[in-house]
């Protein structure tokens, strides 16, 4: 079982980045997701094996992934790193074939963020793990041509989908508890954790708002 409820993705790849995913690791972010486009291969491997590393020493339950990269990922795990899988776009491998490479134990999320596109990945959905639904809100990080889903966007996605689903895209400390009366299984931050001062602090709210609205929604329902 994948605790996604705090799902952190590094921003930038140098020193800063590898403290960063390790202290919200240390704080109980379920998966920390390396992201670094701009690295070439060599360097997005090494960063990875720095982030992973990391992080398995300071919570061996948080679960690596790796944004896009079946290749990158398939390398860190035959070098023994703790790398653990992949998040993959529709740009991407397909996740059957990514599924074929990494095997039955990885874990592969896909990106979504539509009802259609929700509903299209159904037809893999024996290969995902989690879905990515976004933008939440327009984000400077990633422009996936989409529109915001805000808080009213989730329950129809949520309830097209068997597959958990992630709520990513300018997501603030602030959205966390209205997004989990949503249904969501969690939510994705990069510089919202990543560029804090504090990463666990942000972790740990994060944890305990998502926790909260949770519940408040239940005793609604």
């Amino acid at each position: 079982m994948i605790d996604l409820r705090c799902y952190a993705i590094t921003s930038g790849s140098g020193a800063d980045a590898v403290t960063a995913a390790a202290a919200a690791a240390a704080a109980g972010a379920g998966v920390v997701q390396v992201r670094a486009k701009s690295l070439t291969s060599r360097e997005l491997l090494a960063f990875t094996l720095a982030v992973a590393e990391a992080v398995e020493q300071a919570r061996p339950a948080t679960r690596v992934l790796v944004d896009d990269r079946v290749d990158i990922a398939l390398a860190a795990m035959r070098r023994g790193a703790p790398v653990h899988g992949v998040h993959l776009g529709a740009d991407d491998l397909p996740v059957r074939d990514a599924r074929g490479l990494l095997g039955g134990q990885a874990i592969i999320g896909f990106t979504t963020g539509s009802l259609d596109l929700v509903r299209r990945a159904a037809r893999d959905a024996d290969a995902i793990d989690y879905l990515g639904a976004g933008p939440f809100r327009p984000t400077p990080t990633k422009d996936s041509g989409r529109d915001p889903l805000g808080l009213a966007g989730y329950p129809p996605l949520v309830a097209a989908s068997a597959l958990p689903i992630v709520a990513i895209g300018d997501v603030q400390p602030d959205d966390v508890s209205g997004l989990a009366g949503t249904g969501i299984a969690g939510v994705a931050m990069v510089r919202a954790v990543m560029s804090a001062p504090d990463p666990g602090a942000v972790v740990r709210r994060v944890l305990a708002d998502f926790d909260r609205g949770r519940r408040d929604s239940l005793a609604l329902s």
